[in-house]
């Protein structure tokens, strides 16, 4: 076993998810998930002996089950769970299809339950540990086409709160994090006209970086930020201030 607690990201083989993974590794052995064989090769690669990835599908029970079952035989179990990973398939609603929905939900709200509670376990039995949902600013503020995200982001929030008073007495604490705007794979596709109407509305006038939600992350499971519990930070340069 490694002698440094286990941190799980989820997701993490490219933008927010790769950030979070390799700011987690100055301080714990990291175990990153992707869908396929080969993202995980990629997360083992940028994380060397402080961590590596696995192949793991958040909508599949049974490969959930699989995955935990794997970290058991090989690693701790994780002491800090970092769920990052999620899905969007947007569309208006009334051109929205069931399964644009439903996989939205099944994903990044039903993934959720899958992997918080087996991790839940020995966290409990150990007492200690840390629970970080990555939700959206979209969550708090709306965003049209994206009425099956928005949903699921939201309803990470309220799982957040509520769970944070279950586990509370077992100096557990479980937070949320809602990035704006940041730049990544997918905001690198939109025009210089979409940006620029994005940083109008931005009171700092920039998008975000990856780093900057990671470190939040970091301070989140760190034991500075053990009063903190049941919260959402926003990390969005002041473009929904609540």
């Amino acid at each position: 076993m490694n002698p440094r607690k286990t941190a799980l990201v989820t997701g993490a083989s490219r933008g927010i998810g790769r950030a979070i993974a390799q700011r987690l590794a100055e301080e714990f052995f990291v175990v990153g998930t992707a869908t396929t064989d080969t993202g995980a090769a990629t997360i083992s690669d940028a994380l060397g002996e402080n961590g590596t990835g696995i192949a793991m599908r958040i909508d599949d029970q049974a490969s959930v089950d699989s995955a935990y079952e794997r970290m058991a035989d090989r690693f701790d179990m994780p002491s800090v769970v970092v769920n990052n990973a999620g899905i969007t398939r947007d569309n208006l609603l009334l051109r929205m299809k069931a399964e644009e929905w439903l996989s939205v939900v099944d994903t990044n709200l039903n993934g959720l339950y899958r992997i918080v509670k087996p991790a839940l376990r020995s966290m409990i039995k150990s007492r200690w540990g840390r629970l970080v949902n990555v939700s959206s600013v979209v969550a708090q503020m709306g965003n049209p086409g994206q009425s099956n995200y928005v949903a699921s982001k939201a309803g990470i929030e309220g799982f957040t709160r509520a769970l944070a008073q279950e586990v509370a007495s077992r100096n557990i604490t479980v937070n949320a994090i809602a990035p704006g705007f940041i730049e990544t794979d997918m905001t690198a596709e939109l025009s210089a006209a979409q940006v620029e109407q994005m940083l109008a509305r931005i009171p700092l006038n920039r998008m975000g970086t990856p780093s900057e939600v990671a470190h939040a992350v970091a301070f989140l499971v760190s034991e500075q930020a053990s009063y903190i519990t049941g919260v959402t930070l926003s990390v969005n340069g002041g473009l929904h201030m609540s």
